[in-house]
């Protein structure tokens, strides 16, 4: 694992230690209803785009100067989005949970919590501000860990998007039963990018599994690649937020995924 890494599970820890001892904040809102994750990034035929809102990351640094998340989030929709996926952590990725709440209520596409998920108390958290699914990554949760937060997600109503990066991870998420498996094609030991490992590992998911693909896809060429590999969905962020021009480069993603743009 990457000192990085590390460092990030450390922070987390504190964060939950932090959350346990004040209590999860009392919502003055409705919570909103649960939208349906794994149906809107499994439509058949296409490669469905689950658009990512990310400004930074300690990878790469600061991706794209902060404006409102609320309206990339329209952009996304209005563009033909899927699903939006939302950076959360605030220390390492300039993300924000509270954003979350703005976002669900500014848009009608399932929303993914995206953050360092190792404790039941943050699923509850995610659906709490309005999330539509949780991310979990099988590299930093043992099996018996990742079953558990899979119940806790599947109690609150929502989805999760099991993320794996070897053979190892794999077999962890199918014992898990995970329902969506997403592929990082970024190693979280070296944060090595390459699109090889969905190649290597998609033909060992389940067909009855959603597969996703996530990290170094940067061109329509590499989507239609995805297409080939009978992968149900992408993850993009930093392609997007980094683009002049998001509009075009999505209708590029969408088109090599198989949508017809009009």
């Amino acid at each position: 694992m990457h000192d990085k890494l590390k460092e990030i599970i450390e922070e987390k820890k504190r964060e939950i230690k932090f959350i346990k001892r004040q209590g999860l904040p009392d919502m003055d809102r409705e919570i909103p209803s649960v939208r349906n994750f794994m149906d809107a990034i499994s439509v058949p035929g296409v490669v469905n785009l689950i658009a990512e809102i990310k400004f930074a990351s300690p990878s790469a640094g600061v991706i794209r100067e902060k404006t409102d998340p609320v309206d990339i989030g329209r952009l996304y929709e209005k563009t033909g989005a899927a699903a939006i996926s939302l950076l959360t952590d605030k220390k390492f990725f300039s993300g924000d949970l509270e954003y979350l709440p703005r976002l669900k209520e500014a848009v009608g596409l399932p929303v993914l919590r995206k953050d360092f998920m190792i404790d039941p108390v943050q699923v509850k958290e995610a659906f709490l501000y309005g999330a539509d699914a949780i991310l979990l990554i099988a590299r930093i949760l043992s099996e018996d860990q990742l079953k558990e937060m899979l119940s806790v997600c599947h109690e609150f109503g929502m989805y999760a998007l099991t993320e794996i990066h070897d053979m190892d991870d794999l077999e962890k998420a199918i014992n898990a039963e995970a329902k969506i498996v997403g592929i990082n094609n970024r190693d979280l030991d070296t944060f090595r990018i390459s699109l090889d490992t969905t190649k290597k590992l998609a033909r060992g998911v389940p067909k009855d599994r959603v597969l996703v693909s996530e990290s170094g896809i940067k061109s329509a060429e590499d989507v239609a690649s995805m297409k080939d590999l009978g992968v149900n969905a992408v993850l993009i962020g930093s392609a997007i937020m980094q683009d002049s021009d998001p509009v075009a480069k999505i209708g590029k993603f969408l088109s090599a995924g198989g949508h017809k743009i009009t």
